[in-house]
């Protein structure tokens, strides 16, 4: 009996199409599977959400993936179900020559991977992962290289963009309920890559050393009321377990005519016995308006510090319309907004970890080069699409700064340049060829952004912890010109060719 397990197939050099399985057969009998091929992994425009756009990304996923090449293999029941495929002419489909060859890749130890390190800023076009390795081994990467770095640079990019629009109050990832399948542990670390404080996904966050977070749902007190009891008689029962974590929903029965009251009411019994409560959340109604109204009571009552948690399908622009909807109606009634928006958190799931609007990055797998004849000739892809075209040539890719340490170009070159800071630098649109702009004085610092990740059959970075990650991405953040930040309508970032690179790009075309 074969195998069912899924851990097993994640493992597996199977993790793949057919069709890059079929095209290294193809090469393997052309005898054109060693020769030194480059691809380079790159994505074509930042995630557009409709109503709303991103103007950059977030690298995330490379430890995922340095993962599942460390253990990448041909397992015994992977070799037997190639076997057992057919050609419509009932022949086998993979020959033995294959699976041999297939078998022998455990260990990946002829391929290099650079990539950009995980947490920091990317733009399109510019490749943020490189493979170079024999042509047929770089073609069976192509999918697990995606797979394992679009998700969750996706995520990270909106939990990115969460953190700008929450203002630097608490966010909590809690959308395992609705993620798809294990993808959410992928998800859960992306996510706090991008800027949630913490998430609800226990084994994930345990794994990566951040303490879950989470407080209860509507069925505590439903299930105290369906058995005999009342609201007040479930956020007490709540209290007696956790006195010095208590949260309470407050949206079960009334909010404001029952769940507040019995919160403060219980909060008062709490504080009685020498306990502080958390706070409350709210999960339905105007969030803002119940809110500003909460948090008076709940000041009144003498619990200034207890936090007001909101969530019900929050996403970047509802969570700026929240801010700005306290402000606007604290102001009408001369109360002071900043109290009250001071104690927030906010709670965000389904919009986060499906990326609702934007459910998939455009990333792209190319080939760019193959050493042939003693020397590296480029290859290109041409198409009516223009953004389709791709950039040939073995890549470098390098970050500009301005004479205000502010990046102003991502720049990519090829791979034997090496661009400075003082040095005139000419930079070319990598599609409109009427595009020129000249950075002669302006230049600050020059950046070199690829990094080795893997070579010689193993890892060759060190692994970074979640907070490690999370400030590389404030940094890059922090560095980049408030009109690329912008939730509505970015200000578009340069991504540019170095003059000899677009002149390659030009011949090879």
């Amino acid at each position: 009996m074969t195998s069912s397990n899924p851990a097993a197939a994640d493992a597996s050099l199977l993790f793949t199409d057919l069709y890059q399985l079929t095209m290294a057969q193809a090469y393997l009998r052309h005898g054109l599977h060693e020769l030194p091929a480059q691809f380079d992994a790159f994505f074509r425009r930042p995630p557009d959400y409709g109503a709303h756009q991103a103007g950059y990304a977030v690298a995330a996923g490379a430890a995922e993936l340095l993962a599942w090449m460390a253990d990448a293999a041909l397992a015994p029941d992977d070799e037997d179900r190639l076997r057992g495929m057919r050609t419509a002419a009932g022949e086998p489909l993979f020959d033995d020559a294959f699976l041999a060859w297939l078998r022998d890749r455990r260990g990946l130890d002829d391929v290099e991977l650079r990539a950009v390190p995980e947490g920091r800023v990317i733009h399109p076009v510019a490749p943020f992962a490189v493979v170079e390795a024999p042509l047929a081994v770089a073609q069976l990467l192509e999918t697990s290289v995606l797979n394992h770095l679009n998700y969750p640079t996706l995520i990270a990019t909106r939990a990115a963009r969460l953190r700008h629009a929450a203002g630097g109050r608490p966010l909590i990832e809690f959308g395992m309920r609705r993620g798809h399948g294990r993808a959410v542990d992928a998800g859960a670390r992306a996510a706090l890559i991008g800027g949630v404080d913490a998430s609800s996904n226990t084994g994930a966050s345990l794994r990566l050393g951040v303490p879950p977070r989470g407080t209860h749902a509507h069925s505590f007190v439903q299930a105290i009321m369906a058995t005999g009891g009342d609201e007040l008689d479930a956020f007490r029962a709540y209290a007696e377990v956790y006195p010095d974590d208590c949260l309470l929903l407050l949206d079960t029965v009334d909010t404001l005519d029952s769940g507040l009251p019995n919160a403060i009411r219980v909060f008062e019994e709490l504080r009685a016995r020498g306990h502080e409560p958390r706070g409350v959340r709210l999960d339905s109604g105007d969030l803002a308006h119940l809110a500003l109204h909460v948090a008076r009571e709940l000041d009144a009552a003498g619990f200034p510090d207890a936090v007001i948690t909101l969530s019900n399908q929050l996403d970047e622009l509802t969570i700026w319309q929240i801010r700005q909807q306290i402000q606007d109606e604290a102001s009408s009634v001369g109360v002071d907004a900043q109290p009250v928006l001071d104690r927030l958190v906010f709670g965000v799931g389904t919009r986060l970890i499906t990326s609702k609007g934007a459910c998939a990055l455009d990333g792209v797998y190319k080939l760019v080069a193959v050493h042939h004849d003693g020397e590296w000739r480029p290859s290109a892809k041409l198409s009516d699409t223009p953004e389709k075209a791709t950039v040939p040539g073995p890549k470098a890719l390098f970050r500009v700064y301005d004479a205000r340490g502010m990046a102003t170009a991502d720049l990519v070159t090829l791979a034997d340049e090496r661009p400075r800071a003082g040095e005139p630098l000419t930079l070319r649109h990598p599609a409109d060829e009427r595009y020129r702009s000249l950075a002669v004085d302006e230049v600050s610092d020059v950046e070199p952004l690829l990094e080795t990740h893997w070579s010689g059959g193993c890892a060759r970075v060190e692994p970074q912890d979640v907070a490690a990650l999370r400030a590389r991405r404030e940094a890059d953040e922090a560095r980049l010109d408030a009109g690329v930040r912008r939730l509505r309508n970015p200000h578009r970032y340069h991504v540019s060719l170095s003059e000899r690179l677009w002149r390659l790009r030009q011949s090879t075309v």
